[in-house]
């Protein structure tokens, strides 16, 4: 199993920035591609952002440009970091990792203030 913790999470106001850090343990060699979702209330979970164990990233439409993914695959972690944020990214924000199994976080909260 893949246990993920995110954290990085709070308020800020828009057009401020937030970095979110996901930290993976356990089977970790399973993670190819890791991500970020999230879900707004009332709003299903969304792909925010993803990237393969070589670098490859993906973002939606909706982000790119203000939004960078990386990952330290010394350290097992993904990180996320968001500018110029925008009241429409408040949500949820969870880790995801996916090999032969799927592992999600417990998420964490950004709220956007604007």
């Amino acid at each position: 199993q893949v246990q993920l913790v995110e954290s990085g999470g709070g308020l800020v106001q828009a057009g401020g920035s937030l970095r979110l850090s996901c930290a993976a343990s356990g089977r970790v060699a399973s993670m190819n591609v890791m991500g970020w979702y999230r879900q707004a209330p009332g709003n299903q979970r969304e792909l925010v952002a993803t990237i393969t164990r070589g670098g490859t990233t993906n973002y939606a439409d909706s982000v790119k440009g203000r939004f960078t993914i990386s990952r330290e695959n010394a350290k097992n972690t993904v990180y996320l970091q968001m500018n110029n944020l925008k009241s429409e990214d408040t949500a949820v924000y969870f880790c995801n990792s996916r090999g032969v199994l799927a592992y999600w976080g417990q998420g964490t909260q950004v709220t956007v203030s604007s």
